[in-house]
């Protein structure tokens, strides 16, 4: 961890809500990256020209809120030059794992860690923010991105546009049920939307500077204004985030194979035999993973012919 960094960007909040309302529900925040160097266009691109292809994901910015991610319209662009033409390309572009850079992981940690010393804590570990990773945002004017869960909590930047940001309550199950949640860790992110959701859901609205804070599997939408947008997600996995993201998928794969299964929680034994059967098969599979041929493989195998539809203009 790169703790005596120079470069020591601060995340802050009003009325106390890093220590009041972290990680119960979303809030505001302000950050100081806005015009950082590594957070510029053409750095930008030349991280797109860098990253393995399996790690950069893009289509069009033309999208509904609740859209079927069988039908997202695609751009005939090659990753670099998406970024260039960002204004005018039409396009929604994300660059993940970019904490495989040493660069920006340092940049990521140095974030984290002001927050945990905001926090009162001296580390990252101590604070409970490990797995730490990070995807940057680039989308052209007046983009969507659909209604979608994520398996991380995660603090949202804003670096340069406008942006809104919709985050809503489901820790009822209301909008998405236990199916539909191992199906986004799993499967697909995406999750159907209609106007009923809407009493549960608060928008913030982000320029560069701004920011908020996404819970765990908590459901939004996002969508561009005028000009072109550049957003960061620095993520990270506590352990009780792990547990259940493994139960999660575990639990799809018995469910794909006729055996519908309880929310993780609810027989507690259960849980524990699950989890230890599949950490047993994550570990022999995790190295694999080391290589793009072998993710792409892997992606097919455990999630159909589709589930490399991101890499098709390869």
């Amino acid at each position: 961890m790169n703790a005596t960094s120079n470069v020591a960007p601060v995340i802050t909040a009003d009325n106390d809500a890093l220590t009041l309302d972290f990680p119960l529900k979303p809030f505001a925040i302000r950050h100081k990256l806005a015009g950082h160097p590594l957070l510029t266009l053409p750095r930008i691109a030349q991280l797109a020209a860098e990253l393995p292809r399996d790690r950069i994901e893009y289509n069009s910015g033309d999208a509904a809120i609740s859209q079927d991610p069988d039908k997202v319209k695609s751009v005939d662009l090659d990753p670099v030059e998406v970024v260039k033409r960002i204004e005018s390309a039409g396009a929604w572009m994300v660059l993940k794992r970019i904490d495989e850079s040493p660069e920006y992981r340092a940049l990521l940690e140095d974030t984290l860690l002001s927050v945990a010393r905001a926090r009162g804590f001296k580390s990252l570990n101590d604070a409970g923010f490990s797995q730490v990773e990070g995807f940057l945002f680039v989308s052209s004017p007046n983009s969507t991105t659909p209604f979608h869960m994520d398996a991380e909590d995660n603090f949202f930047v804003q670096i340069h546009g406008d942006k809104t940001f919709a985050i809503f309550d489901n820790r009822d199950g209301f909008i998405a049920n236990e199916e539909q949640v191992e199906y986004s860790t799993v499967k697909h992110r995406n999750v159907p939307y209609n106007d009923s959701f809407k009493p549960r859901g608060v928008e913030f609205h982000l320029v560069g500077g701004d920011g908020c804070y996404v819970p765990y599997q908590w459901p939004h939408w996002v969508k561009t204004a005028g000009t072109h947008s550049i957003s960061m997600a620095i993520t990270w996995k506590t352990a009780e985030v792990r547990r259940l993201n493994d139960l999660h998928r575990f639990n799809s794969l018995l469910r794909s194979a006729g055996f519908a299964q309880a929310a993780p929680g609810v027989h507690p034994a259960w849980d524990a035999a699950k989890l230890a059967t599949y950490r047993g098969i994550a570990a022999f599979i995790e190295p694999l993973r080391k290589s793009e041929t072998m993710r792409r493989v892997i992606r097919r195998i455990a999630l159909g012919k589709n589930a490399n539809y991101y890499l098709k203009k390869a």
